[in-house]
Order: structure tokens, then sequence, then C-alpha cells
């Protein structure tokens, strides 16, 4: 059993960390999860942490990057998305770091909740919930920011159902 779990949990953090995949410490978007309100200072993150999240950098359209998707069935199970982007190079090893333009990640959310960061253009979803999913994917910068241009998230959907 014990071995399982070391090789298995091992083997599955090696795929995520193959697909460019991290998950975060926690859920910005359930203050549930933290007993109510978001208590940024009481985590141990100042108010620059919460800026970042919330605060979009609004870009000029000219050059702006630019996000589509496919999400495709994998043939032996889950789900294949590719994020396909334009003027944006994704940058790993400068994550958290200072926004640079034209650089950053991407965040992926199914039915509005994230499932995490990604730092390359694939993404193996394993499942989805059943019934109507809507899979959505922003553009995010360095420091966590979301990228825009005129106020609209620079961002990609897709709606499907899921038997």
């Amino acid at each position: 059993f014990v071995i399982g779990l070391v090789f298995g949990g091992g083997l599955g953090f090696a795929i995520a960390a193959g697909n460019g995949v991290t998950f975060d410490g926690h859920d910005h978007a359930d203050p549930s999860a933290h007993g109510g309100a978001m208590d940024h200072a009481a985590m141990g993150h100042g108010s620059d942490h919460e800026m970042m999240h919330d605060t979009p950098i609004d870009l000029p359209a000219a050059n702006a990057p630019t996000v589509a998707m496919e999400l495709t069935d994998d043939p032996m199970a889950g789900h294949n998305l590719h994020i396909i982007t334009s003027n944006f190079a994704y940058a790993p090893q400068q994550a958290s770091l200072a926004h640079a333009p034209g650089e950053g990640h991407a965040h992926v959310y199914i039915n509005g909740e994230k499932l995490g960061r990604v730092y390359g253009p694939w993404l193996h979803i394993a499942s989805l919930p059943k019934g109507e999913v809507t899979v959505e994917v922003t553009l995010n910068s360095n420091d966590h920011r979301p990228l825009s241009v005129n106020g609209t998230a620079i961002s990609a959907s897709t709606t499907l159902t899921v038997d």
C-alpha cells in the first residue's frame, strides 16, 4: 500500500509537472474554504498578493496577446485541452516575479472553479463533472494578474455536456 502511494503519487506529480500544471495552496474564489472572508494578512499574504489576483493589467489592443482553445476527448479517458496563444510566451521560470510584457501563464477554470495554473499549451483533464460544463482559460502575467484589453479579460471558453 505504502509503495503504491509513493510511486503512484510521485507519478501523478511528475505527469502534472510535465504538463506545466501547478495547484495553488488556496482558492481565492472560495472564501468559505477560509472560514468566511479571505484574510490574506492572516495567511501571510499582504495586500499586494490580493492586488495581484484581482487587479487586471489592461493592455493596448495593438499586439496584445490572444488566446483560443480546443477541447477534445482523450481516447483513453478525460479530455485534452490545447491552449493556443499569440503574442504570448509561457514563462514558468518567472512565476511570481514582476510583470513582463508578453509573458506569463494561463489559468484554467472548470465551471468557474480554478483548476490550476498552466505553463504550456497542453493540459490533460482527467475528468469533468457530469452535465453542462464550462471550461475557461485566462492569460495572466508573471505576477498572477489577469491580462485584459479595453477592460475585457483575455480569455477563451467552451461549454460541453459530459455524460
